[in-house]
């Protein structure tokens, strides 16, 4: 029970950088997020969460919680139109990750060893994450293609290309969706057919954007495989796993600047929130000279590049952690050890 006239706070327990931020200003249990019960929320004021915790009626129904803080870029774990009818306040810490994703991709796609000059890269999402990939595609020389219906809606469609033409064309297609209705299972038979014979195929958005039967029957006309992203997380497709050529446990994101950048987020909304002024300026004080890497890619060569990235952020050590226990998957997630980002 929180102390009379205190605020109570229940987050989850592998959020970096948040203990003893909040607790001059309430009492925060620090619970395993999948672990979350409604018994836990019986009158606590607000919920600090990531994605395994599912945030819907049977969670909240009985709590008094007034917000929900995910330092998170993605709310499909939210039961958004319940809490909005129920006056909860949901707070997203959209593009907070951002640089990691796409640090993720071209790490990735260099530590394939193959020639990426000339190359034709599909990105599928051009929100926060998207948006990055595309700029940082540009940057190494690839020719890019934006597809992102509904910006090519709102924005025109100017910029933008067809998935179909996309699927034609594209050396690389790497998805950058959200999980929604219209993008569930999106990368399905039809989606697989259209696809280049040979491209590669990347999926760091959300596992149940991509139909994983339709993805293990495609394989053998497709390129290499990156998948960091699952259906069914954490007991993902072995089978699937075997036909990856670069396989990673939901840590496309892990830097260490996305998550300063999501705690600085969720504890600055929970700060307006609930009126606490002295937070609604926060950083985290392991922010202090943690600037990206900056490289200058200009006439360096692709091998250099490549040996760059990994000196980085050595991805195969996440890809052989995963396949050598991936029983693992949750432990490998929550005992991360956060990398650096490039710019």
């Amino acid at each position: 029970m929180s102390c009379r006239g205190k605020l109570k706070i229940v987050a989850d327990r592998d959020i970096p950088f948040l203990r003893g931020v909040l607790e001059p200003y309430a009492d925060v249990f620090y619970l395993l997020g999948g672990s979350i019960a409604a018994s836990d929320l019986g009158d606590a004021n607000a919920l600090i969460i990531r994605t395994r915790t599912k945030c819907n009626a049977s969670l909240l129904d009985a709590s008094s919680v007034s917000m929900i803080a995910t330092a998170t870029i993605g709310t499909d774990h939210i039961d958004l139109p319940w809490c909005a009818a129920r006056g909860i306040e949901v707070f997203s810490a959209a593009g907070c990750n951002s640089g990691g994703v796409m640090q993720y991709v071209f790490t990735a796609l260099y530590a394939l060893n193959i020639n990426l000059v000339g190359k034709t890269l599909g990105v599928i999402g051009v929100g926060h994450v998207g948006s990055k990939v595309v700029s940082m595609g540009q940057r190494l020389g690839l020719k890019v293609l934006r597809c992102d219906p509904p910006r090519a809606e709102a924005e025109g469609k100017e910029g933008f290309t067809e998935l179909e033409e996309l699927l034609h064309v594209a050396d690389i297609v790497t998805l950058h969706v959200p999980l929604k209705e219209d993008t569930k299972g999106m990368a399905d038979a039809e989606f697989f057919r259209k696809m280049k014979e040979g491209a590669v195929f990347i999926n760091c958005s959300r596992g149940e954007v991509v139909d994983e039967e339709a993805l293990i029957a495609a394989a053998p006309s497709l390129g290499p495989i990156i998948i960091d992203t699952w259906p069914h997380e954490p007991a993902i497709n072995r089978s699937l796993l075997e036909l990856t050529t670069i396989a990673t446990p939901h840590i496309a994101g892990y830097s260490l600047q996305g998550k300063l950048n999501g705690t600085m987020a969720v504890v600055r909304a929970v700060a307006e929130h609930f009126g606490i002024s002295g937070l609604m300026s926060f950083t985290p004080r392991e922010a202090a000279g943690k600037e990206p890497i900056s490289i200058d890619f200009e006439n360096m060569p692709q091998r250099q590049i490549a040996e760059k990235l990994q000196d980085i952020y050595p991805i195969m050590a996440d890809d052989k952690a995963l396949r050598d226990r991936p029983e693992n998957f949750e432990l490998l997630r929550s005992a991360y050890s956060l990398r650096m980002e490039f710019c």
